[in-house]
């Protein structure tokens, strides 16, 4: 029997039928959401918890999942495994039942790996672009035919949703390394788009630690597997002597072993030819995704498409027709205000090199436009390790507003808030940010006082302050 035959939801139900029912505490989270909808396509009974309701929640529920708004005891009763994520509370009520109860509670990663196990698993890892280069992958083996079943750290835009249940092979799985949980898989291929200062809490407050973190998660290939790592990352330049696995390099390097050339922007669409060292041959892609970032991101889509078989003209058509992930560079619509019109951009970039490749995307896409970034720092901890960078970066913008940290749950830290990065952005002497405490003024702001014709207006960071741009978009209508 042919791998391609075997029918892996069937398997997953044999190996998991002790299990029935599976609770997942933050259910709303992208991360906790996408396993859930796996699992309730697998024919799961899936229930879990969270603060709110939102539009994840409530697409889950649409389709079977038993929706708790809130923590408590009672809400666990009936589950015979409990999914949890770093994110969440040792203390948390239902955490804390279902280990009275000697209910199972794993993290998403152990649920993610039990799902790779009778699969051929395609991890993404790497402290920025994962999303996308996930995306870009679940894309091509999609287009070429091949139903894998993807889980996503963002909305999908050709799918509507941030995870799929295929009838394929192939699972394509973000590695999450914020926790080290990326440790817990154990995929036959292995992405590392980057390695940057970032989690550190995790590793020891150190980076090197963080580095040896990456070098034992591609440990967990088979020695047949395959590490397909950016060669013009330093971090990722770093550690691969000790990789110890077949490696496939990508970059814009003349060492990379499938590199892009001729790279040029043209509004929101990028356009490269791909040398592959294999063939020798040159071939042309079309993006439609600005910034060299994201030429990157699918050099490393197409060192997988390549790695298993797929036809040149499939893996080219599939990036053609791939149009993006939710709240990357996400366009939102264009407005009026009292100076004119702008158009409402939209991004999860909350780390200074993120924040440096989306800005440089917007200016080289809208040559001649102000480009106007509404920054939402998101974790103290990350604002205090690394304000110097954060204040350098954003030093560089015409004009800039701030409004303040979004904490993800963690307690402020003297020294470490937008005002204290503000203050440290006005010490570079090139931008004077405008600080709004109160996020519900910014809109009114930005129409009545800041904007100017033409304007390109960008919400940026991993906390809720995408809201805003759909906000500003609606009530233009």
């Amino acid at each position: 029997m042919k791998a391609a035959d075997i029918h892996f939801g069937r398997i997953e139900r044999r190996q998991m039928r002790r299990v029935k029912n599976v609770f997942f505490v933050g259910i709303g989270g992208v991360g906790m959401s996408g396993i859930a909808e796996v699992l309730l396509n697998l024919g799961y009974e899936v229930s879990g918890s969270d603060m709110k309701s939102s539009a994840i929640t409530q697409r889950l529920e649409s389709k079977g999942a038993k929706i708790f708004i809130g923590h408590a005891a009672e809400n666990v009763i009936d589950a015979d495994v409990v999914v949890t994520s770093s994110a969440i509370s040792r203390s948390n009520p239902e955490i804390l039942q279902a280990r009275e109860l000697g209910i199972p509670v794993i993290r998403r990663a152990e649920m993610l790996a039990e799902l790779m196990r009778f699969r051929f698993g395609i991890a993404i890892a790497g402290t920025h672009g994962k999303t996308t280069t996930t995306s870009l992958t679940a894309s091509i083996l999609t287009d070429a035919g091949l139903d894998p079943t993807f889980v996503i750290g963002g909305v999908l835009t050709s799918a509507g949703s941030n995870a799929r249940l295929g009838e394929g092979q192939y699972l394509v799985a973000e590695a999450d390394e914020s926790d080290t949980s990326f440790w817990l898989l154990q995929p036959m291929i292995s992405i590392v788009t980057n390695i940057d200062a970032d989690h550190l809490e995790n590793y020891e407050g150190s980076y090197e630690t963080l580095k040896e973190g990456f070098v034992r998660f591609l440990h967990n290939l088979p020695f047949y597997g395959l590490a397909v790592m950016c060669i013009d990352d330093p971090g990722v330049q770093a550690i691969m002597p000790d990789v110890g696995r077949p490696v496939r390099t990508y970059g814009f390097s003349k060492e990379a072993d499938v590199r892009a050339i001729n790279v040029r922007q043209t509004g929101m669409q990028m356009h490269f030819d791909v040398i592959d060292d294999n063939t020798n041959q040159t071939f042309s892609v079309v993006l439609n995704m600005p910034g060299k970032h994201n030429v990157l991101n699918a050099l490393a889509a197409i060192i997988v498409g390549e790695e298993l078989g797929l036809d040149r003209e499939a893996i080219i058509k599939g990036l053609s027709q791939f149009f993006g992930v939710g709240r990357r560079f996400t366009y939102h619509g264009r407005i009026k205000h009292a100076f004119g019109e702008a158009d409402i951009f939209e991004d999860y970039g909350h780390h200074p090199s993120e924040i440096r490749a989306v800005l440089a995307a917007a200016k080289e896409g809208f040559t001649g436009r102000r480009v106007v970034p509404v920054f939402q720092p998101h974790r103290f901890t990350r604002t205090r390790d690394l304000l110097d960078d954060f204040a350098e970066v954003l030093s560089e913008c015409d004009t800039l507003i701030l409004t303040e940290v979004y904490s993800a749950g963690e307690t402020p830290i003297v020294g470490a808030d937008s005002r204290d990065l503000a203050r440290a952005i006005r010490g570079h002497g090139r931008v004077d940010p405008v600080f709004i405490a109160d996020k519900t003024r910014i809109i009114e702001h930005l129409k009545n006082n800041l904007l100017q014709e033409n304007d390109v207006v960008i919400f940026l960071g991993a906390g809720d302050i995408g809201r805003l741009a759909k906000e500003m978009v609606e009530e233009s209508k």
